[in-house]
């Protein structure tokens, strides 16, 4: 497996030149590309950026926060009755909150509207997507962080030093155990894409995904259909194995039946702990990782979905876009530079539940249908590929590009727990809800 230079471990992140590490926090606020060029005086004496001439800056001149009702424990505040306008003092560098003396519009879906507009305006062809684990929990698969009900919050059982040590290279040196134990939990084939992940890949089928980025490892990206070309999977997956010393590989099915059964699986050449290559803290990145370097600065939309932006050197990728580049987050709460009061011109937010602000931004492209059909489609063809029956191509609904797309990234099966997919659920149950309002 093809390693680079930049690790994950718990230390705090190193300038550029040195190497990279993994951090469970990210504290420190990341500049802003050009973030201190081509500025002005503002009237509350604060050096600003000049606007540019583009007519794409003029799109963006509105910045929108959208605060939806949670589902959560407690409630997301909305906005209030008296809005706020940004003004640091002269003897201040923060920004503070003062009311302004003029009402200011806000809707709901303002975020949403504006991304949209710009979408179908074809000013977006290069759209980035970066992603965590919050687009799996649809599919049944917890998070790591979220209170009570994420992962760290139910390790228990493991006597852990520390909650993170489970995914610590040094750690699982000294006792694999229970990585293992927690991995018969994490390999895939009992969960499904949902409709996140086609969202996703509708992206791509409609030729604006430049690529996916995702910290996730239950490969529900490739399942769902997005080619290996389009996807990085910054921190690993199940899909294979190597020994965590030596690096030599090793069967990625002998080694899931290993841990399965309660083995450990030993390499053959220096007799160390083999494990699936799910990049540990204190583990290099894979070399993939880096065609960001390539990527951000290529990118005319970022979106943003479903990570705590928690962790390094991942969490600093959303900051390496041109100043210019609208961002979009859509998250259950604020996450990294999407805290900073006022936001960065450009920059959306899209708070609440995940899936529902999804499939309202799907709705306002007009996708919604596509996706659904897409879903179904997709399905017929895991059943198809697992039964080792061959599709049969029909002249319906469904292109024959959604067919290609197959062809081109065949689904890392790993075996399947019902008849009834999470997918499948996720489409009846979005029927459903329509037909009741």
């Amino acid at each position: 497996m093809n390693r680079s230079r930049s690790s994950r471990n718990r230390k705090v992140p190193q300038p550029p030149d040195t190497r990279l590490t993994r951090s469970s926090s990210s504290q420190t606020r990341h500049p802003e590309p050009a973030e201190l060029q081509d500025s002005w005086q503002g009237p509350c004496g604060k050096q600003r950026r000049k606007q540019p001439d583009s007519a794409l800056a003029q799109d963006l001149s509105l910045i929108s926060v959208s605060r939806l009702d949670s589902t959560s424990k407690g409630t997301m505040s909305t906005a209030g009755s008296i809005p706020m306008q940004a003004c640091p003092s002269s003897e201040s560098t923060s920004d503070q909150i003062v009311p302004s003396s003029f009402p200011v519009k806000s809707s709901s879906r303002s975020g949403l509207l504006s991304v949209a507009r710009l979408v179908k305006l074809g000013r977006c062809k290069n759209i980035l997507v970066v992603v965590g684990a919050g687009i799996s929990t649809p599919s049944g698969i917890p998070d790591f962080r979220t209170p009570g009900t994420g992962l760290y919050a139910n390790l228990e059982k493991y006597n852990l030093p520390y909650p993170e040590a489970i995914f610590n290279i040094d750690y699982f040196s000294n006792d694999p155990q229970p990585f293992f134990s927690l991995a018969k939990a994490l390999y895939p084939g009992c969960h499904r894409p949902n409709y996140i992940h086609y969202f996703i890949r509708m992206l791509h089928h409609k030729g604006l995904l430049l690529r996916l980025y995702t910290q996730n490892i239950d490969g529900l990206e490739n399942v769902c259909g997005i080619p290996e070309d389009k996807l990085v999977e910054a921190h690993g997956s199940f899909a294979t194995a190597s020994c965590h010393l030596c690096y030599t590989p090793y069967p990625a099915e002998e080694a899931k039946v290993a841990i399965m059964t309660d083995n450990i699986p030993t390499c053959s050449f220096c007799a160390a702990t083999v494990k699936p290559d799910v990049v540990f803290f204190g583990e290099d990145l894979p070399q993939k990782y880096f065609l960001h370097t390539k990527d951000f600065p290529k990118a005319d939309l970022l979106i943003i979905m479903g990570t705590s932006l928690k962790i390094e050197p991942f969490a600093s990728l959303v900051n390496t876009v041109r100043s210019t580049v609208p961002r979009l987050l859509l998250n259950r709460h604020a996450v990294g530079p999407f805290e900073r009061v006022p936001l960065r011109r450009g920059d959306h937010m899209e708070l609440g539940d995940l899936a529902d602000s999804v499939r309202r931004f799907a709705e306002i492209l007009g996708w919604s249908g596509e996706i659904e059909e897409m879903m179904r489609t997709q399905e017929k063809l895991m059943k198809s590929f697992l039964q080792g029956i061959p599709p049969v191509v029909t002249h319906g609904s469904s292109s024959s590009s959604e067919t290609e797309d197959m062809k081109t990234s065949r689904p890392r099966a790993e075996g399947s727990c019902s008849e009834d997919t999470d997918s499948e659920t996720d489409s009846k149950s979005s029927a459903s809800s329509r037909a009741s309002k």
